[in-house]
């Protein structure tokens, strides 16, 4: 007796391109019908495939956010220096460095803490009710308990949460802006489609985060949890590097640059030292003293609160920065990635265009404008052909618009009852006059939706859809109406071939135009009638366009002059897009190139390695995937790349960008948590006010980054040059520290706070690899510093020689000489085209509050008994302060004579 071999378990995967397959097939491979799924075998799914929710991403510690603090070499340095002098006994010393380390800590950690929560925001799609078909009975369920096979029914308003391929539809309609880009809502069936077939024409499948918007379906659950498409999406979100920012790269790079020529001059100068018999001890405390000298302490404070500052100034302009740093990179954008729809549009469909049938042989057309005709177009908004369209608009309509709340339908249905209050038509009294008695609502086979309505006089249908269908259902053109009768329907002359011939090439002109056509019909009947779509009097087409935003134009020429390249980048249809850009001025010609989603790849993978992409100027129908690829595309080449975005499926564009831009108004959670920017306004405009911003933050901070460095060089060179000589230091650790933490940040800080030179937007972006000083500016430094030098060792040699000073007031005269001189020296960072005494640090405030505090600190740590004794200095004499006084002004009045001579840009 032989055994049947055990049935193998029902397949849980749907095939490939389940939207190339009958939904029977479909359902066959999944082994589930349309009576669903059993209980028992929904464990058993589960078990195999997991629940329907994405994949959770381990956040980041706080200690691991403490722990990276500590990666720095400046740090590493630091922490060496205060080992070394708690070692040799100097515990003072040792406890200000670690002072200095702990605020560095601090600020580090703070600007750091900020929770990465995108794959948070897309789990929240799945905690979300389905209504699920099993073992005959529908049920409601989490939506984390679907599997494949799964039969589950949709209903308007409902969230899609499974990848699902339909079986049944009923003038079903899906909003899938926030995976696709498309801006209006599409039309759902159970036909098969193409397996090349981009994502937002696949008309048979819904997918796992869009939303039902009208009709009802059924379908067969083909992909849950991380398989479905915004699971791809979430895959890329963590493949998505996070881009360190320029000025992170390059305050790095400065950073391992000053601890290289720290190591090398305290190496230097301990072993010239050490030959020269100098005592160990003695050269130990010169090589700590040099190690402070040169590390800006107060880089990181002043960098933080100008950023800051500038954080503040950008949400006051409707743009906040969740990222300290992507102020800066702001400045340095060449090139934005913009989406169209409610950036560069008002994401709001507007008629634009009526052509009307009339008595003569050639229509009449309407422009539009939001505020009624323009002027001089004819015929006016009052004439009966007009008033009869915007009635058949408004009735053969789904929406609703209700004063004081948010409009509820369709985008192009909303703007189609707009443009009836702007005839001045009452909606309320229309429906009551006219009431309705049956709808056949839009259907993707005949293209049209039709309302039948209740008159005075018997009955009427309105109707409206596409041009085609419209007009293969009308037998006569509405040219003759009687304004006295509602509607203004009476007569009409006969649709000849001819004349159908000219309706369809209007329809083709409008829709060059990048407008959205609608064809509007009407008939009237003594009894309802039985087919609402014979017989039909034909009144005339609709344009609507998606408006362009009435500040993009100048922000885009602004753009343009500011060297930065703006690219479309949309899941639009390539003529939507062109028209757009045409509107908005990024293109100048009806035939700029717009590359296609479906030839994006190609090219990409082409010979020249996809270079011919870098200057197309509007990429259509693209996907995830390829908007990543764009901006690894124009990184490789150099640009510093922003990225704007709403969607879910923009998340990953957001994330990998130098600067992911969000919209916050209607932006998803998503997308605001992956971006480093989120515009209140939606605007774009605002964008560029951003970048202005962030040029001027920019400015600031390399003045502010001089002046520390010319101040710390100073220091350096005094240190170094008298333990190379033979002298006695001129300065000691803590009194270095007292400079680099007190007196040099607070004019450093007024600097980042200053407002931005002119014509900050007339240059082009900063190259990406530009570092934050130039060489221009470490020659700038080094002479800065040699004056320093001079003037404080000169004061205190002289000190010495002339008047006497014992080597406790020396020390103080070099100290303070050096102090004041650095003052002085914060008028030295203005631009060479600014005259002296009329430039942006004169007429800023916040210097001269600087030096008044500076100035109070400084006679407060030689005249107050505690400070003097822990910084070793005393009360200089009058002589004391005369040489002080003349010598901390050498470096400012040769800094404006140097200025003075140099050529003005």
């Amino acid at each position: 007796m032989t055994m049947d071999a055990p049935a193998s378990p029902p397949s849980t995967e749907a095939p490939e391109a389940p939207w190339t397959a009958p939904s029977e097939h479909v359902m066959t491979a999944l082994g589930t019908s349309r009576r669903g799924l059993d209980a028992a075998e929904v464990r058993r799914r589960r078990a195999a495939v997991g629940s329907n929710v994405l994949r959770e991403v381990e956040p980041v510690s706080l200690l691991t956010l403490v722990a990276n603090q500590f990666k720095s070499l400046v740090v590493a340095l630091l922490l060496a220096a205060a080992g070394v002098s708690l070692f040799f006994g100097d515990t003072i010393e040792a406890i200000a460095i670690g002072v200095v380390l702990l605020l560095n800590t601090g600020i580090g950690f703070f600007t750091e803490w900020r929770a990465v929560r995108s794959m948070e925001a897309l789990r929240e799609i799945g905690h979300v009710p389905a209504v699920v078909r099993r073992n005959g009975t529908e049920r409601q369920v989490r939506a984390e308990s679907l599997v494949p096979g799964d039969i589950v029914v949709l209903d308007e308003g409902d969230v899609i949460t499974a990848d699902v391929r339909l079986l049944d539809t009923s003038k079903l309609q899906v909003d899938e802006s926030a995976l696709t880009g498309e801006s209006v809502p599409v039309d759902k069936d159970e036909s098969v489609v193409e397996a090349e077939t981009p994502l937002a024409e696949r008309s048979c499948m819904v997918y796992k985060g869009t939303s039902v918007t009208r009709g009802t379906g059924v379908g067969v659950v083909v992909a849950t949890g991380m398989e479905t498409e915004i699971g791809e999406i979430s895959s890329l979100m963590e493949t998505a590097e996070q881009e360190s920012t320029p000025l992170e790269v390059r305050l790095d790079q400065l950073a391992r640059s000053l601890v290289a020529a720290v190591l090398v001059l305290t190496a230097a100068v301990s072993a010239t030292g050490l030959l020269g018999g100098r005592e160990l001890h003695l050269m130990i405390e010169t090589g700590i003293a040099l190690a402070v000298a040169a590390i800006p302490e107060g880089l990181p404070v002043v960098a933080t609160i100008a950023l800051a500052r500038g954080m503040r100034r950008m949400a006051r302009r409707n743009a906040l920065v969740r990222r300290l740093s992507s102020v800066e990179t702001l400045g340095a954008t060449s090139v934005i990635c913009t989406d169209k729809t409610g950036t560069l549009t008002e994401n709001a469909m507007t008629v634009t265009r009526l052509v009307l049938a009339t008595e003569d042989d050639a229509p009449v057309e309407v422009s539009l404008e939001d505020d009624g005709p323009v002027p001089g177009a004819a015929p006016s908004l009052s004439r009966p052909q007009t008033r009869l369209a915007a009635q058949v608009a408004s009735l053969c309509n789904a929406a609703q618009l209700q004063e004081g709340q948010p409009a509820l339908g369709d985008p192009m249905e909303i703007a189609l009852l707009r443009f009836a209050q702007q005839v001045d038509l009452d909606l309320a009294d229309q429906k009551a006059q006219f009431p309705e008695v049956q709808r056949v609502a839009f259907d993707r086979t005949t293209k049209m939706m039709a309302s039948v309505r209740r008159g005075p006089d018997g009955f009427w249908v309105a109707v409206k859809g596409a041009p085609e269908a419209v007009l293969d259902a009308c037998t006569a053109e509405a040219t003759s109406t009687d304004p006295t009768t509602e509607p203004p329907l009476n007569g009409g002359a006969p649709l000849t071939a001819e004349r159908r011939q000219y309706w369809q090439a209007r329809n083709e002109a409008l829709a060059a135009e990048g407008l959205r056509v609608l064809a509007l019909a009407a008939k009237s009947s003594s009894s309802a009638p039985a087919e609402p779509y014979e017989g039909l009097q034909f009144i005339g087409l609709l344009g609507l366009v998606d408006p362009p935003r009435s500040d993009v134009r100048a922000a885009i020429d602004e753009c343009q002059r500011a060297g930065i390249r703006v690219v479309m980048v949309t899941g639009d249809q390539p003529s939507t897009a062109q028209y757009v850009a045409r509107a908005v001025g990024l293109v100048d010609t009806p035939d700029a190139p717009a590359i296609h989603g479906q030839s994006f790849d190609a090219l990409l993978r082409s010979a020249d390695g996809g270079r011919q992409l870098h200057d197309v100027p509007i990429f259509a129908r693209v996907t995830p995937k390829q908007k990543l690829d764009l901006i690894d595309l124009h990184q490789e080449a150099g640009r510093i790349v922003a990225m704007t975005g709403d969607g879910v499926n923009d998340a990953p564009a957001l994330r990998s960008a130098d600067i992911g831009v969000a919209m916050g108004q209607r932006g998803t959670q998503v997308a605001q948590e992956a971006a480093d920017m989120v515009l209140q306004d939606d605007a774009f405009s605002t964008i560029v006010a951003a970048v202005e911003e962030g040029r001027a933050i920019f400015t600031n901070i390399r003045a502010f980054v001089r002046y520390l460095l010319s101040c710390n060089v100073g220091e350096v060179m005094v240190v170094g040059l008298a333990a190379l000589l033979g002298l006695p230091l001129p300065l000691l650790p803590l009194q270095i520290l007292f400079l680099n933490l007190v007196t040099d940040v607070f004019p450093a800080l007024a600097l980042g706070m200053g407002e931005a030179e002119t014509d900050v937007m007339k240059a082009p972006p900063r190259p990406a690899d530009e570092p934050v000083l130039m060489r221009e500016h470490w020659w700038g430094i080094a002479g800065y510093g040699t004056l320093f030098t001079v003037s404080a060792l000169g004061a205190m040699l002289g000190g010495r020689a002339w008047y006497g000073f014992s080597p406790e007031e020396a020390v103080t005269v070099s100290f303070l000489t050096l102090a004041f001189g650095q003052l002085w020296h914060v008028f030295n960072m203005r631009s060479p085209a600014s005259s002296w005494h009329d430039n942006v640090i004169v007429s800023n405030p916040f210097v001269w509050v600087a030096i008044g505090l500076c100035t109070a600190l400084l006679l407060a740590a030689v005249y107050v008994p505690v400070v003097a004794n822990v910084l070793s200095l005393v009360p200089p004499d009058r002589l004391g302060w005369l040489l002080i006084a003349g010598a901390s002004l050498l470096p400012l009045l040769v800094g404006q004579i140097g200025l003075g001579v140099r050529p003005r840009a």
